[in-house]
């Protein structure tokens, strides 16, 4: 049943929709640095990160210049297959490439020359402005986990997901101070019919959010219906002209795009809405087994799907993403947290700096089938690679387990506590007269200590990160409240957040607009759950 919350109209101006407010804009003053602080409470929302951190770099030019020239090599020698699409094959025909078959060879240069056009840097909008992001140059947005079909729910159950845990998720994060971004496919709902579920599930986000979303691409209709949605939710001459959708488009490693991923890559392209082209790496089985050869293959598969967004319609926006992990050796199962991944991500991020393109990659990934110890170091060493790497637009940053077969509600709320932690990390070094802090020097002097000084006492509420899930109490008090672990708490802390949820406000007019679409659009086609 579709919770309908009290109407709110908005209108715009200049380039902004006619959208429902949520009343929960940016705030100022101490809550604002409370929430810096402490990573926040419900409805305490942070804006997306601003780098002041130089990107953490492991390849010089050199060898930044031998990865570009083998990537050329593959993509002129071996060429990329775009499977089962005439009409791909016949724009890069059109474009001077030499097409045999599927399978594509590129002239030196093409692809890079066809980049010229994305954009380095675009606006996301939301339907609340507040919450919309920039998505390239120094930012980094926070988006949660895409894709688990399972969830492990807080009664402690593995089970498949449904739309009601999608619907929590979409809430947990719309709820998160340090989550800039609804996210995708935060769980997928096996519930609803295959062929339904993305109506469902795009409604949720745009309904019990305000931030922004990303769209459907298991197939090119249900891309259509995306951004005929957002249409409805944004203004159709506002979608014309602004990006209010970012889809993600994985490429078949190695070195394939297939029907299903062109298919939608063109919807949205072609309606000026975002791509995130993600070759998906398992090293040592979907690439080679070393550093240079993954990241060879990568931007060689990044070139081509990124440049044919750009045949499609020159200027649409386009992300180079990469998603690499190795496998163990020994059972072949994909592992995270390990230092090669690491590397592959740092000389990506390079990659997609030289070519223009703003960055995707990492998350808080791990392979732990709970929200133990090896969850925290695995995600711990993926997101701070994530972060150092200068990542724009950051996908399973929260809610990831079991190597993404799993969506958990315990690991969501621990992850966006380690998530705030991240955006005071890329916070400046405070160097106003409060922050050099001479005053308290003064004060104390040699010898004493600054515990009562005037300084401390008008700083202490927000002078440091505040986790809220780590228990740093006596063990007498923490004894005393229950001996609880950090999942304990923060399953407490999920159920306290979907209690006390409420939905952000949407005009009755868009709302009933979009429940009318779903409902024609569902009673066109019988149930399909393959």
């Amino acid at each position: 049943m579709i919770a309908t919350a009290a109407a709110e109209t908005g209108e715009g101006t200049g380039d902004q929709p006619r959208r429902g407010r949520t009343g929960r804009g940016e705030r100022g003053g101490a809550a604002a640095r409370r929430a810096a602080r402490t990573g926040g409470g419900p409805g305490e929302q942070l804006t997306y990160i601003r780098r002041v951190l130089k990107p953490f770099e492991v390849l010089d030019e050199e060898g930044l210049a031998l990865i570009e020239a083998n990537a050329d090599t593959v993509l002129e020698e071996i060429g990329i297959e775009f499977r089962d699409d005439a009409e791909a094959l016949a724009l890069w025909k059109d474009a001077g490439a030499d097409v045999r078959g599927e399978r594509v060879h590129f002239p030196k240069g093409l692809c890079r020359t066809l980049l010229k056009t994305a954009p380095a840097t675009f606006t996301q909008h939301a339907r609340n402005p507040a919450r919309s992001v920039e998505i390239g140059g120094n930012a980094t947005v926070f988006a949660p986990v895409y894709g688990p079909p399972f969830v492990r729910d807080l009664e402690g159950n593995r089970r498949y997901a449904t739309i009601e845990d999608f619907r929590n998720f979409v809430k947990l994060a719309y709820m998160a101070p340090s989550i800039h971004h609804s996210g995708g496919t935060v769980c997928e709902p096996v519930d609803v019919p295959v062929n339904k579920r993305h109506l469902d599930m795009v409604f949720a986000h745009m309904r019990y959010s305000d931030k922004p979303f990303m769209g459907s691409v298991t197939a090119p209709e249900r891309a259509e219906d995306t951004v005929a949605m957002a249409k409805i939710l944004f203004g159709e001459e506002f979608v014309d002209n602004n990006t209010v959708v970012i889809n993600l488009i994985n490429a078949n490693s190695p070195m394939v795009f297939d029907e299903t991923m062109l298919g939608a890559a063109k919807v949205y392209a072609r309606a000026n809405q975002a791509c995130i082209v993600t070759p998906f790496i398992l090293a040592g089985a979907m690439s080679p087994v070393t550093v240079a050869g993954t990241l060879t293959q990568v931007l060689a598969e990044v070139l081509a799907g990124a440049a044919f967004t750009q045949l499609v319609r020159p200027g649409a926006p386009v992300l180079f993403g990469t998603f690499a992990s190795s496998i163990s050796m020994q059972s072949g199962a994909p592992t995270f947290g390990t230092p090669e991944p690491s590397l592959v991500s740092y000389g990506a991020a390079q990659l997609a700096r030289r070519a223009g393109l703003p960055f995707r990659t990492g998350g808080s990934l791990t392979g732990s089938k709970v929200a133990d110890a090896q969850a925290a170091y695995e995600s711990a060493n993926t997101l701070n690679s994530t972060v150092l790497a200068g990542t724009n637009f950051v996908l399973h940053a929260a809610g990831w387990l079991e190597g993404g077969l799993v969506s958990s509600y315990e690991k969501f709320m621990m992850d966006i506590d380690q998530l705030g932690m991240q955006q005071r990390f890329c916070q400046p070094v405070d160097l106003s007269e409060n922050g050099q802090a001479m005053d308290a020097i003064r004060e104390v002097g040699p010898g004493s200590h600054y515990l009562g000084c005037s300084h401390t006492q008008a700083n202490f509420q927000t002078a440091f990160y505040r986790s809220s899930i780590a228990d740093n109490n006596s063990y007498e008090q923490w004894a005393a409240e229950g001996e609880k672990a950090a999942h304990q708490r923060a399953n407490q802390l999920a159920r306290q957040w979907l209690e006390t949820y409420q939905a952000p406000p949407l005009d009755a007019g868009i709302e009933e607009g979009l429940v009318d679409f779903i409902a024609r659009r569902k009673e066109s086609m019988p149930d399909a759950f393959t």
